[in-house]
């Protein structure tokens, strides 16, 4: 009796891929389970919105998790956006295999919407080379670059961009991507991909574009192709999938589609092998806030605190600096110091550009919101109760503070994060108030 095939899915779309993935994570993880795979990607468009949801599903099935993007590569730069010339975007499979990918697997993603968004989210080969530690790279699918280029017999380009990926990534690092799903225009690619790979050195994995969890989900994800191109069934020339095997294949039946090729299942799990991260949920994430020599957070945050008690109301009463107090003791035992900064901060930068901003929740009960300059409320005068079992919880975010404007959100992410975030003291003055400087953020008098 031979040996069960080892096989990893690394080519995966989720109900995620917004339109056109159908793959409940839920039944995906089921299904991977029961097919006896211990380990799988996930690879949506352009995004890395069900991330979360993916680990915790895989963690539930005990099932070792790889978190990736199907991004996509811009024809010219990240930043052309000029008619047809930019609109079709190719391919590519980027894997996160440690902190420092998934970190830069966030970078690319963020960067391809906010600067390199047209039609897609698109990025470049130099700000993939930038941010391409811990990432392996697949070559993709009929969209990718490389495969492209064979298409109209362009060997040199692709023998090039081959090159060009290689060093992106690393030795080791890229491979060419071999699908089979019935398709003629496939079985060209792949014997063409067969003949590339050995004269450039790369090695070579077989995957499957799967959109679906189950093979009788064909006619629903044809479905779902027709409300996202906005087509009837019946509509000529519409967008459909050729086949009906883009769905969570077996080892066996991947075996199956290429048995004198052994390594290209191997390669699936010798990458599913590097993979040596686990997102850990939970737990609190902040980015790290610069302060004033011989200050932390927390004593950063109490003076900023005070000095915007005085700022706020003359000379303080003892109620106030009560409160005060009371509530900084709460914050920073609860390690609450540097989201409070933090929010101060973008907030600040929002109103700075017009961006209408408001409070919510229990933020305006809470007077170190109001002497930050978070909220414009005075929980004093208006006999606001501190809701302090917010802060107390267990939940790893204590306020629910800061709302605005979808469409103000995007723009006010987009350039508050290009300059690099710092808190600096201000020059002593009655009327300190907030201010931009240029490539920061500090409290400067007026």
């Amino acid at each position: 009796m031979s040996a069960k095939p080892d096989f990893t899915h690394l080519h995966v779309h989720s109900e995620f891929s917004l339109l056109d993935g159908m793959s409940n994570l839920e039944s995906l993880m089921e299904e991977t389970k029961r097919l006896g795979m211990d380990s799988i990607a996930l690879t949506d468009h352009g995004a890395l919105y069900g991330s979360v949801q993916f680990v915790q599903a895989a963690k539930e099935y005990g099932i070792k998790p790889i978190i990736g993007v199907e991004t996509y590569v811009a024809r010219r730069g990240m930043r052309d956006k000029e008619g047809k010339a930019d609109q079709q975007p190719f391919h590519l499979i980027a894997l996160a295999t440690s902190g420092t990918g998934y970190r830069n697997l966030c970078r690319i993603v963020t960067d391809a919407h906010l600067d390199g968004l047209y039609y897609k989210p698109r990025t470049d080969h130099e700000h993939l080379a930038q941010h391409a530690e811990g990432l392996i790279g697949l070559s993709g699918c009929l969209n990718g670059e490389i495969a492209r280029a064979l298409e109209v017999d362009d060997w040199e380009h692709a023998r090039a961009l081959a090159g060009k990926y290689g060093e992106i990534f690393g030795k080791g690092r890229f491979f060419l991507e071999v699908q089979d799903h019935g398709l003629p225009e496939q079985r060209r690619l792949n014997e063409q991909l067969f003949r590339l790979a050995p004269e450039v050195g790369l090695p070579l994995v077989l995957t499957n574009d799967l959109h679906y969890v189950r093979a009788d989900q064909r006619d629903a994800h044809d479905v779902l192709l027709c409300i996202g191109t906005a087509s009837n069934l019946e509509t000529p020339g519409r967008m459909k999938f050729g086949s009906g095997d883009f769905y969570l294949k077996s080892p066996e039946q991947m075996a199956a589609l290429f048995p004198d090729r052994p390594e290209l299942l191997k390669n699936t799990r010798l990458i599913a092998e590097m993979v040596d991260f686990n997102l850990e949920l939970g737990t609190l994430r902040l980015p790290n806030i610069e302060v004033p020599a011989g200050e932390d957070v927390n004593s950063w945050l109490r003076k900023e605190a005070t000095r915007g008690l005085t700022q706020r109301y003359g000379t303080p009463s003892d109620k106030a600096r009560e409160r005060l107090e009371y509530e900084l003791g709460i914050i920073i035992k609860m390690g609450y110091a540097a989201y409070f900064l933090i929010v101060a901060d973008f907030v600040r930068f929002a109103r700075e550009q017009g961006i209408a901003t408001t409070c919510r929740g229990s933020a305006p009960g809470s007077i170190v919101t109001y002497t930050l300059g978070i909220t414009p409320v005075d929980p004093l005068h208006y006999e606001l109760p501190l809701n302090d079992s917010s802060m107390l919880s267990e939940s790893p975010c204590p306020i629910s503070m800061w709302t605005l404007k979808m469409d103000a959100a995007m723009r006010c992410c987009g350039m508050y994060r290009r300059s690099t975030v710092r808190i600096a003291w201000p020059r002593s003055s009655p009327s300190a108030r907030w201010r931009r400087a240029p490539q920061s953020v500090m409290w400067a008098a007026s």
